[in-house]
């Protein structure tokens, strides 16, 4: 097993692999040095004599600069590294091609739709309008589970506490996010659950829902009923019959739509699991599929690499707007831009926002950008597309369903066991995660510490997304978890 990592050859920092003892001898290079304190997993050592003021690279950029002078085999972390970044940048384009070379197709069992879009679930979900009838939609969820049968999978209701007294764009994202919901083809059926007084209506829903197939949506006002959970059941029971018509069938791996996101990370995910993750990216574009990366505020720092890999100038400008309209979104709140990461990141070993945007942009693989979405926009173009959506897990995650994502894959140095409106897989970048919570991880990229490679785990993802969208189970499906969370302005950064 490899105890450390330089990742970049022109890295003046290396990573401990496991924890390492002060005292130990380090060869790397020709040169070998002892390390002049207790290293922990994840965190980083210098490999020369430092003098402060000089930037440390990592992943062969600049991670931030040292505030003090530090022989080889220095501990680097939040007490003698200062992040680099500043206020708003200009950029330049400078495009730097990224071909991948096609593969063979490959393929999945999923459910083509009536309208032609290709689903992987086959539930009935139930929508409310408003927070108001969260207690009647998780009611109908709890007495509908009797038709769950045949190809029928899942009844959930995504209970929220929005829909009125709103304003704004927090309006404006509540009913677009609901209507991407509602238009998600993992649902068979869904039923729009609304109170009939409330700013976000059925009436103002129906704008941003556009056309949809009478037989699939169905829409249900409580005031306007006797019993409203009696209605309900029956309109379920409709759904269901009808829903039931769908069985899977075999799919290009061409049609699938995957989101790439990260949380609580540690020092690992940029060496492990975010890079197994890039590399399934890059499989499933080549193969025609489509990715979506979000959580713009960790882009600071590494965005110029998501630029440079832009298709056009266009969409250049494009990334520029997505990064500095986060920036001044942070600002207008007098927040610091590069306040980040959060306590379990540092506990972990990532010491900036630079160290923390390098890691996850690994999600990325290697492929073009070809589209950047608004929040709450569908995706449209295959390949790789850019969301504007803020770092907050549920958040972001329900942002990567809302735009068209049949997957959420979501890596993880110190674990969670949240869910998302679609199957969200948990890939953990350490064995001991892996191990101590095999309840809620799905795949283990700590493994690639230990001998195996990246191309061998970036298969071994692939062949599992693919199961996944063929009806095998993620751990949080299991347990029956499913979430939701709307970017709401000033409350989630």
């Amino acid at each position: 097993m490899k105890e450390f990592i330089q990742i970049h050859p022109n890295d003046n920092v290396a990573v401990a692999l496991s924890p390492l003892p002060a005292g130990k001898e380090i060869t790397l290079g020709g040169s070998t040095f002892r390390l002049r304190e207790e290293i922990p997993q994840g965190h980083k050592f210098t490999l020369l004599p430092l003098k402060s003021g000089t930037p440390v690279i990592k992943y062969g950029c600049p991670i931030g600069t040292l505030q003090e002078d530090c022989p080889a085999g220095a501990w680097i972390h939040t007490h003698n590294l200062k992040t680099g970044l500043g206020e708003l940048l200009t950029y330049t384009y400078d495009p730097q091609p990224s071909p991948l070379t096609a593969e063979n197709a490959r393929y999945f069992q999923g459910y083509r739709r009536k309208d032609g879009k290709v689903g992987i679930r086959n539930g009935i979900w139930i929508i409310p309008t408003v927070g108001c009838v969260n207690n009647i939609a998780t009611a109908i969820e709890r007495q509908a589970q009797q038709f769950v049968d045949g190809s029928v999978e899942e009844i959930a209701a995504f209970p929220h506490p929005y829909g009125c007294s709103q304003m704004g764009d927090d309006q404006d994202h509540t009913r677009q996010i609901l209507a991407d919901l509602i238009n998600h083809p993992n649902a068979g059926g869904v039923l729009v659950l609304g109170l009939g007084c409330e700013n976000s209506s059925i009436h103002e829903l129906k704008k941003y829902i556009g056309d949809y197939d009478p037989k699939r949506v169905r829409f249900l006002v409580a005031q306007e009923c006797e019993d409203e959970i009696a209605d309900g059941l029956q309109i379920i029971r409709e759904l269901a019959e009808y829903a039931g018509t769908f069985q899977r069938e075999p799919i290009p791996a061409s049609e699938l739509v995957i989101g790439m996101k990260c949380g609580g990370s540690d020092g690992l995910s940029g060496i492990t699991a975010n890079p197994v993750v890039g590399g399934f990216s890059d499989r499933l574009i080549a193969c025609g599929g489509t990715t979506i990366l979000t959580e713009v505020p960790e882009m600071f720092g590494a965005e110029t690499l998501l630029m440079n890999r832009c298709e056009n100038e266009a969409l250049f400008h494009r990334t520029v707007d997505l990064i500095n309209d986060f920036k001044n979104y942070f600002k207008s709140h007098n927040q610091t831009i590069y306040e980040n990461p959060s306590p379990g990141n540092k506990k972990g070993g990532i010491s900036t926002l630079e160290d923390k945007s390098l890691g996850c942009t690994q999600k990325s693989g290697s492929a073009a950008v070809k589209g950047v979405l608004s929040y709450g926009e569908p995706v449209s173009v295959k390949g790789l597309n850019l969301l504007s959506a803020p770092g907050n897990d549920l958040v972001a995650s329900t942002a990567l369903a809302a735009s068209g994502a049949h997957i959420v894959l979501f890596t993880t140095g110190r674990g969670t066991p949240f869910a998302c409106p679609v199957p969200t897989m948990k890939i953990s970048s350490n064995t001991a995660l892996y191990e101590k919570k095999s309840n809620w991880i799905d795949f283990n990229c700590g493994t690639l510490v230990d001998g195996d490679t990246l191309d061998t785990l970036s298969d071994r993802l692939f062949d599992l997304v693919l199961r996944i969208a063929s009806g095998e189970k993620v751990k949080s499906e299991a347990a029956g978890f499913h979430d939701m969370a709307i970017f709401k302005q000033g409350v989630t950064l």
